[in-house]
């Protein structure tokens, strides 16, 4: 197994990393200082688009460019013409929150969870964008919601409740696009930190994101550790698979709240880290049908 920094694009909080098989290229964001992030695997080359809101998530769409989860609520983004295009709010009575993790399930629906911006009060809740724009809300009652993402049948959901340190599992009926009751898959200790961005395997075994404690667990399907990676920055916030193969592991990272003497400790803080040589392979990032 091989660890190393593939870009260090030192972002303020770095998240969600997706890979477009298609072209290649690894995506993700910048949520703070927002911007959406490009790798060319091929070239090595990376860019940023600077966002006119804090970008939570993003997925790819069937039809060409991307869908996203911003502050305002859902957005279209075509990054060739440098467009955003907000076109459903469904939060507009809640100033103080913002739309954070998200990914599409296997009929191409787009999930993406709500958190107070404050991190203080559960008003964050979980959403489903449909490919005809209707938005339905679940009802979650978390302060910050995260790591939306299913087993490669599409028929187990996975949810995060950063601030309660717990990794909860639903039975998901992928026709109807339902989430049947939860019960929980992992729960972290202080030591552990807070369980961020999730990715899950062609195993069905989920990789869990830990802030706060730099590091990443791989669980088997039943909850229980399988293994940890250590990474050379504390706030460790998302993963997926990628490369060629789907067997690189793309790990994002975040710079905000470490003091200068964890940032002289952690240079490499809110940088794109790649995992190789680990003998196991992810799958396809599902497309938003809309």
């Amino acid at each position: 197994m091989k660890v190393e920094c593939i870009a260090d694009t030192r972002c303020i909080l770095g998240e969600g990393p997706l890979w477009d098989e298609k072209t290649r290229c690894l995506y993700w964001v910048d949520i703070k200082a927002p911007a959406v992030w490009r790798l060319d695997t091929g070239t090595g080359e990376t860019k940023s688009w600077i966002m006119p809101y804090r970008v939570g998530a993003i997925a790819l769409r069937k039809t060409g460019g991307l869908v996203a989860a911003m502050k305002p609520g859902f957005a279209w983004i075509d990054l060739d013409k440098g467009d955003v295009d907000v076109f459903a709010r469904p939060e507009r009575s809640l100033p103080d929150n913002r739309f954070n993790d998200g990914a599409c399930d296997a009929k191409g629906r787009f999930w993406a969870g709500s958190m107070d911006d404050m991190e203080t009060t559960p008003t964050g809740d979980l959403y489903r964008l449909d490919p005809d724009g209707q938005v339905k809300r679940y009802q979650a009652g978390f302060v910050i919601t995260n790591g939306i993402r299913w087993t490669a049948d599409g028929r187990k959901l996975y949810f995060v409740d950063s601030a309660a340190r717990t990794i909860w599992e639903h039975a998901f009926d992928l026709e109807k696009g339902l989430p049947g009751p939860r019960r929980v898959f992992a729960r972290l200790t202080e030591e552990d930190g807070w369980p961020d961005g999730l990715c899950v395997d062609a195993e069905n075994h989920v990789w869990g994101a830990h802030w706060g404690a730099g590091c990443i667990t791989r669980y088997r399907p039943d909850g229980t550790i399988e293994r940890t990676i250590p990474f050379l920055a504390p706030n460790v916030t998302s993963c997926c698979f990628g490369g060629p193969d789907f067997e690189t592991l793309f790990v994002t990272t975040a710079r905000i709240g470490l003091s200068e003497g964890q940032l002289a400790l952690n240079p490499l803080s809110g940088g794109l880290f790649a995992v190789t040589d680990l003998g196991i392979r992810g799958f396809a990032a599902n497309r938003f049908a809309g």
